[in-house]
């Protein structure tokens, strides 16, 4: 099955579809199986127990009026899951889920006006109006996700009742919003993304130009503030073209530029793919933390000013995360830059597989590289506050990131490889077999067998090849200098990689090996100077993961605040993490402090108390030994 969540109009590179990759036993192998057996019916669960679903049914039912259980946005998160199920469907096939994919989809069908409006919060008796709240409503938001999880289906499936209930509300939308109708935009982006992927899967060019309407209009303060919220919160200060960097509400600002990026590739705009591009590059350059999470404030879960990244307020949603991703993706496709595939790499393991709990039943909502507290408040039994960090909870009263972790696990392999012309680019490492078409004619196949991350050594074996010269490319990333391929092309002897990409063309052979060897070695880390919250701070890499130190690993009684390591001593790789020397320390002042504040006239001194050589652990696993402190960021000597 060649289904991909991402197909520009356009033709020229393209992903490979869930069916054209098949995992084997590893890292990413694992998370899908897990959130096939046990985060679908999780997420299904909760929403069915709080009322989510059952809120379409009473729309369906014309007994609306009374109390609505869940956020206005609730209805997203249902789409969401249906999303996740119908890629899930794709790799699996399980008939179980069929069916509760299917019986899902009649509750959603039923609520549906013969208007082809759909959202259980707006628009019927004893509620407001239609699009009476463009700022806070996200109706539009919520008829986004609608869309993206109908093209799911439609790419998977065919046609098929979620497709034409999407069909009638991308109707609607487009009458009530298209030119020389209403010109409002809805206060969350994602309406834009959902409906270009849905004009390209019904081939409906309307759907499009409604997307590059909703691009367009943003930026000039169409949207009222609420709450005291900037027009900044909403990306309504400044117009897409215009602006230089992201800012105000780092998921909203990232679904928005993927929107910009599907309209700018299927209309033919290099000024509004560059634009983005820009965007992407200083945000990447100044306001992205080391894990590849994005959003630096609490406040608005927004982006902060260049520079501002402070580990312990870390905001990370995890949504944005994910969100990141996609505007990479979007631009990859677009590119065919190293950069992008390099800055999902990252995000991957180090925001969305941080996310979810090993069992795949619990989950951060932010991500923060510090956590100073080893906190033990979370309800198992109830939604909690969705900002707190240090203990994954099993559910959120905006339960957005569950959600998204499943559809993005769902669909992760389609993000593995692509493929442009007879070049066929390994983008992402993960055990298992790659069957693609080639657009001249004839199957590439390869098998590749990996430990990534874990081990640095990449095998991949050609199981077929047309009788003519094709590429074959791998990504070596930006951080393995020292890396080294071998195989045909090569001289069969491996040589030096350098980071970027490595090709090797000619006539494959069944047989025929290329043999990536990735340095995983544990390396540190220095951040920008610009960055002031870690001045003076190291952090640790084995490849693509970022480590930590947790207090788990601590002699008994002692404090990470207390913590020193040695940046002259060269860490120690140990299992899948890594082993630093360091010192506790003993903090003594040489004089009295004044007005008994934590300041003093004089510089203290600090006596060494306790060397010691401390574990590192991937920062995907931290506190999945129980509640503890966290540090990313390691003070030095």
């Amino acid at each position: 099955m060649r289904a991909r969540p991402v197909v520009p109009a356009t033709p020229g590179r393209r992903g490979l579809g869930v069916g054209e990759v098949r995992l084997a036993d590893g890292f990413w192998a694992r998370l899908q199986e897990t959130n096939a057996r046990a985060t679908l019916e999780h997420c299904r669960t909760w929403m069915e127990r709080l009322g989510w679903l059952a809120n379409f049914d009473v729309v369906a039912a014309g007994t609306t009026g009374g109390e609505r259980p869940g956020w206005q946005f609730s209805d997203s998160e249902v789409y969401k899951l249906l999303e996740a199920m119908a890629w899930e469907l794709a790799r699996t096939g399980d008939p179980a889920l069929e069916a509760t994919y299917d019986r899902l989809v009649d509750r959603v069908a039923a609520a549906q006006d013969e208007d082809g409006y759909l959202n259980t919060c707006f628009g019927h008796a004893g509620q407001a109006g239609r699009y009476t709240d463009l700022e806070s409503g996200h109706e539009l938001y919520c008829t986004g996700h609608l869309l993206q999880a109908a093209v799911a289906r439609f790419r998977t499936a065919g046609d098929g009742r979620l497709v034409e209930v999407a069909r009638r509300a991308a109707d609607q939308a487009c009458a009530e919003f298209g030119t020389g109708a209403r010109a409002g935009i809805c206060g969350h982006p994602e309406i834009e993304v959902g409906l270009a992927e849905l004009g390209r899967a019904l081939g409906e060019p309307r759907y499009t130009e409604q997307a590059r309407l909703f691009v367009e209009r943003r930026g000039h303060g169409t949207l009222e503030p609420i709450r005291l919220l900037s027009p900044a919160y909403f990306q309504d200060d400044v117009p897409v073209r215009e602006a230089d960097v992201w800012s105000g509400h780092a998921v909203r600002a990232l679904y928005l530029a993927a929107g910009a990026v599907d309209v700018a590739v299927d209309t033919g705009d290099a000024d509004l793919l560059g634009s983005v591009t820009r965007q992407w590059e200083r945000t990447v350059e100044r306001r992205t933390y080391l894990t590849g999470g994005m959003g630096s404030r609490h406040q608005d879960e927004g982006f902060g000013d260049d520079w501002e990244l402070p580990p312990d307020r870390a905001y990370c949603e995890t949504c944005a995360g994910i969100a990141s991703t996609m505007v990479s993706w979007r631009l990859y496709l677009a590119t065919g830059d190293v950069r992008y595939a390099d800055l999902m790499e990252r995000t991957y393991y180090n925001v969305v597989a941080t996310s979810p709990r090993s069992d795949g039943q619990a989950f951060f909502y932010a991500n923060p590289l510090h956590q100073r507290v080893a906190r033990q408040d979370v309800e198992p039994d109830t939604e909690n506050p969705r900002a707190e960090g240090g203990v994954r909870a099993p559910w959120f009263d905006v339960s957005c990131c569950p959600t998204n972790v499943a559809r993005t696990l769902a669909s992760w392999h389609a993000y593995v490889a692509s493929v442009d012309g007879d070049e066929l680019t390994l983008l992402q490492y993960a055990a298992g077999e790659v069957r693609t078409a080639l657009d001249d004619g004839g199957e590439l196949a390869l098998r590749v067998e990996t430990r990534y991350p874990d081990d640095g050594s990449v095998r991949v074996e050609v199981l077929d090849a047309p009788d003519r010269d094709v590429t074959l490319r791998l990504r070596v990333p930006a951080w393995a200098d020292g890396a080294t391929v071998a195989g045909p092309g090569t001289g069969r002897a491996a040589h030096a990689a350098a980071p970027g990409w490595v090709e090797v063309r000619e006539v494959l052979r069944r047989g025929d090996v290329v043999v990536l060897e990735l340095p995983v070695a544990p390396r540190l880390t220095w951040p920008d100077p610009r960055v002031d919250a870690v001045r003076g701070c190291v952090a640790v890499e084995r490849g693509p993961l970022v480590l930590c130190a947790e207090s788990t690993d601590l002699p008994a009684g002692a404090a990470l605040e207390d913590l020193r390591i040695d940046p002259t001593a060269e860490p120690r790789p140990e299992a899948d993490g890594a082993v630093v020397r360091g010192t506790l320390l003993t903090r003594r002042a040489s004089g009295a402090q004044s007005s008994g504040l934590p300041y003093s006239g004089v510089a203290p001194v600090h006596e060494p108390f306790e060397e010691l050589e401390l574990p590192l652990v991937p920062y995907h696993r931290w506190a999945e030994r129980g509640p503890s402190t966290m540090r990313v960021f390691l003070p030095t000597l």
